[in-house]
Formats: structure tokens, C-alpha cells, sequence
């Protein structure tokens, strides 16, 4: 579902493409993916998800041959960039699922965006749940 939200007088934050990964029983983490574009430099400070106690910003690198993921603050939105939020790189962590996602479900991600001055802007998503093995 694509949704845009506008904040300070002309800024426009996008996003496409938005997805959550499916989970097998007992599964209580999975990843949520999109791509997020703004008229305007701004960046992603928080998220949130009312169906995981922890929604955080992670960053997937390859060093010295092993992928490591850590959180990260923020991920920048530069103007007019296309940000993909994806396998490998920048994504969302969903932490302690309050119940298994199916393909058909979806799930409802709030972004919160600082652009100039500090100004921020919530950003609501509805992202379906695909297959576990999406990519």
C-alpha cells in the first residue's frame, strides 16, 4: 500500500512497496521492508508497531565475510532518493510478535520523520504479510 504524509510546508514522505515478513509459530521476530522516498532531506527516528512490544531500525553489513546486524537512530531520507528498506541492508525489526502473521494479514507500521528544524511527522503504514521466504 503506498502512503505519503506531508510535514513542514512541502515536504512529502512516500512509501512503496511495503511488506512484513510471515512467521511459524513460536516466531516472535521478523522483518518489515519498503522503500521510502522524500521530497526534502529528513530522516527516520522511530518506529512503532502495535502488534510487536519493540519495533527498532537495523542495518545489516558484511564484515570480514560475516553479515552482522545491529540497530541503528536513524536512516536519512535524502531528498528525492528512493530508500529501500531491504534484506542486506536498512530494514525493520519487529520484536515480540503478539501472534503468528500469515500471508493475508496485514500489519500496521508508524514511522516517526525529522526534516528541517527538527520539525517531525508520523508516517502510518498498512504493510501485508507475505511468505516467509520473500525477498
Amino acid at each position: 500500500m503506498a502512503v505519503a504524509a506531508s510535514f513542514a510546508a512541502q515536504a512529502e514522505v512516500r512509501v512503496t512497496e511495503a511488506w512484513v515478513r510471515g512467521t511459524v509459530p513460536a516466531q516472535t521476530v521478523t522483518g518489515a521492508f519498503m522503500t521510502i522516498t522524500s521530497t526534502e532531506d529528513a530522516k527516520i527516528v522511530k518506529v512503532a508497531s502495535p502488534i510487536a512490544k519493540r519495533a527498532e531500525l537495523h542495518q545489516s553489513q558484511m564484515t570480514g565475510g560475516v553479515n552482522h546486524m545491529h540497530d541503528v537512530d536513524a536512516i536519512a531520507l535524502p531528498a528525492g532518493k528512493p530508500v529501500k528498506l531491504e534484506a542486506g541492508g536498512y530494514h525493520l525489526m519487529l520484536m515480540d510478535v503478539a501472534r503468528p502473521l500469515k500471508v493475508g494479514d496485514t500489519v500496521q507500521i508508524t514511522f516517526t520523520v525529522e526534516g528541517k528544524g527538527g520539525k517531525r511527522s508520523e508516517v502510518k503504514v498498512d504493510a501485508p504479510v507475505k511468505p516467509i521466504d520473500t525477498r
